[in-house]
C-alpha cells in the first residue's frame, strides 16, 4: 500500500540520491548503474560541511551490484598512481573537498596488494617493477621483477589479450609511453628482460629470444605478431629499427608493420582519418619516438629547504600528440565498429604511464598532470559504460610511489604548490638524491569498478584476481 509514510521514505530516497549526483532510474530497474559524486557537501570548516556521503549508501551500493560478465572490458591504469599520488592531484586540481569525476565515481573500491616474487626462490618481493605488476594482472602469475608475461622459471604465460583475441574479442592497446614499455608489453609479448624493446637490444641483452636464434623476437616484433585491433602512443624510435631474422629481415619494423596490412601512423593529424581497425587493417599509431609528452612543465623541487609556492604550468610540447581521452575516445570508437568487437565485445587497456615517470624525477606538476589526464580518460570510459550497459571498467595502479603530502621542508627533495583552495601543499619525495630516480613503493593500491562483475573488486584483493575478473568475461565469450 502506497501510504503517506512510503511517499515520505521515496521523496526522502530520492533527496538523497539527488545530492549524491545519483539519477533514481538506477533503482527503478534501469539499464544504467549509478556513479558516485564524492564531493564534501557543504562548507569545509562547518560543521558536517567536509562528508562526503549525504545519507546512507545501502542502496546505492546495492544498485550496483550487477553479476558479470560483462561483454566488454576496459581496464585504465595509472602507472605509480597510489592513493598519494590521487590525494596530491585532487587537492591540487580541485581542492581537498572536492572529487574527481572519474576516479572518484566509481562505486566499488577496494584494495589491492601487487608484490613480485623473486627469482631465484620465489620468496615475495615486496616493492615490484611495472613489469612484473603488470605480469600479475595480464597473466594471473607473479613473476619476478624486469619479466614480461613468462613466470619466474622463463615459461610464457597466456596474456588476457592474446585470450581475448582467441575467444573473438577485439583489442586495443593504449598508453602515453613508448608502446614497448613494461604496462603495455605485459599484453603482447613474453621475454625475460623489459629492456629488450628492439631486435637491437634483443641481440645482446636477451639473446637467446632474439628471432635469430630462433626465439620469439623483441617486445615490438612481438607486438606485430600478436596483433591487437588498435595500438596507440609512443616508441616509433624502435620501430626504425631493422629486423636480423625472417621474412621481414633487413626491412625496419615500420616497414614490416606496413606490409603487414596495419595502418601505421605516426602524427596527431593522421587519426582523424582513420575510420576502422580490425584485423584486416589493424592500427599501429606511434605519436612520439619516445614517451609521448606530458601535460604540465616540471615544478621547482628544492633539497632540505622550501621553495616559493607556485602553480603548474603547461608544458608546450603537450599540443603535438593526442591527450589521453582523445585516444581512448578514439579506440572506443574504433573497436564498438569492429565486426568481432560487435559479436563477441571488446578488451581494451588504457595506460597514463607518466605519472609514475614524473614521480621517478620528483616532478610534482609533471605527475599531477598525468593523473589528470586519466581521470580525464575515466570519464570518457564512464560514459561509454553508461550508455552501453554491458562494459566493466576498472581503474587502478601497477604499484605504488614516493611522493608525499607533508608538513614543512624535508631532507629530501621538497616542492611547494598553490592549490585549487588556495592554500599551500607541500610534496616531498625522499628516496633518492638530487637528481636520482625516486623509488617505488610497496604500499597496496586502491582498485575501482564499475559495471558487470565490478562487486568482485570489494575488499582486499590481489592483483593476479584481475586476471580471473576479467577473464571471466573472456571465458565467457570463448564459450559461446
Amino acid at each position: 500500500m502506497f501510504n503517506a509514510r512510503t511517499r515520505r521514505a521515496t521523496v526522502a530516497g530520492a533527496a538523497t540520491l539527488a545530492l549524491l549526483g545519483v539519477g533514481t532510474s538506477a533503482y527503478a530497474g534501469g539499464g544504467h548503474l549509478p556513479l558516485l559524486d564524492r564531493t564534501a557537501k557543504g562548507v569545509l570548516d562547518v560543521h558536517g560541511g567536509a562528508m562526503r556521503e549525504a545519507g546512507d549508501q545501502t542502496k546505492i551500493i546495492d544498485s550496483s551490484v550487477k553479476k558479470g560478465p560483462a561483454k566488454n572490458v576496459i581496464l585504465i591504469i595509472g602507472d605509480g598512481m597510489g592513493d598519494s599520488e590521487i590525494t596530491i592531484a585532487r587537492n591540487y586540481l580541485l581542492g581537498a573537498g572536492k572529487a574527481f569525476k572519474g576516479i572518484d565515481a566509481l562505486p566499488m573500491t577496494g584494495q589491492m596488494t601487487h608484490y613480485s616474487v623473486r627469482k631465484n626462490d620465489g620468496l615475495p618481493d615486496y616493492d615490484p617493477d611495472s613489469a612484473a605488476t603488470g605480469t600479475n594482472w595480464a597473466t594471473g602469475t607473479k613473476t619476478y621483477d624486469n619479466a614480461i608475461s613468462v613466470d619466474r622459471h622463463g615459461k610464457p604465460q597466456k596474456t588476457l589479450l592474446e585470450l581475448a583475441k582467441a575467444s573473438g574479442m577485439a583489442t586495443g592497446n593504449v598508453s602515453t609511453a613508448e608502446i614497448e614499455d613494461a604496462t603495455p608489453a605485459v599484453l603482447v609479448s613474453h621475454i625475460s628482460a623489459r629492456s629488450c624493446y628492439g631486435p637491437v637490444k634483443t641481440s645482446t641483452t636477451c639473446a637467446s629470444e632474439a628471432k635469430e636464434n630462433g626465439g620469439l623476437g623483441s617486445i615490438a616484433e612481438q607486438m606485430l605478431d600478436t596483433r591487437p585491433d588498435v595500438t596507440m602512443g609512443g616508441g616509433s624510435a624502435t620501430f626504425d629499427e631493422v629486423a636480423k631474422a625472417g621474412k621481414w629481415s633487413g626491412k625496419t619494423l615500420a616497414q614490416q608493420a606496413k606490409d603487414r596490412g596495419y595502418q601505421y601512423l605516426t602524427d596527431k593529424s593522421q587519426l582523424a582519418g582513420v575510420k576502422s581497425a580490425d584485423q584486416k587493417a589493424p592500427l599501429m599509431a606511434l605519436f612520439s619516438k619516445n614517451n609521448m609528452p606530458v601535460k604540465f612543465a616540471p615544478s621547482t623541487t628544492a633539497q632540505g629547504t622550501l621553495p616559493p609556492a607556485e602553480k603548474c604550468q603547461t608544458n608546450p610540447e603537450f599540443s603535438s600528440v593526442p591527450t589521453l581521452k582523445e585516444m581512448t575516445d578514439k579506440s572506443i570508437g574504433l573497436l564498438t565498429k569492429n565486426a568481432a568487437s560487435k559479436k563477441n565485445g571488446f578488451f581494451l587497456q588504457i595506460e597514463s604511464a607518466s605519472i609514475d615517470k614524473q614521480d621517478h624525477a620528483a616532478n610534482a606538476c609533471g605527475q599531477i598532470g598525468e593523473t589528470a589526464q586519466l581521470d580525464d580518460a575515466v570519464q570518457s570510459a564512464l560514459n561509454f559504460a553508461k550508455a552501453d550497459g554491458n562494459t566493466i571498467v576498472i581503474v587502478t595502479a601497477d604499484h605504488a610511489h614516493t611522493s608525499q603530502i607533508v608538513d614543512g621542508a624535508t631532507p629530501g627533495l621538497n616542492t611547494q604548490l598553490t592549490t585549487a583552495d588556495n592554500a599551500p601543499m607541500v610534496v616531498a619525495y625522499g628516496t633518492s638524491a638530487a637528481g636520482g630516480s625516486q623509488q617505488h613503493t610497496g604500499s597496496q593500491l586502491r582498485v575501482a569498478g564499475y559495471g558487470p562483475g565490478a562487486a568482485n573488486l570489494v575488499g582486499l584483493i590481489d592483483q593476479t584476481d584481475l586476471f580471473r575478473i576479467m577473464g571471466e568475461s573472456v571465458d565467457h565469450r570463448a564459450k559461446k
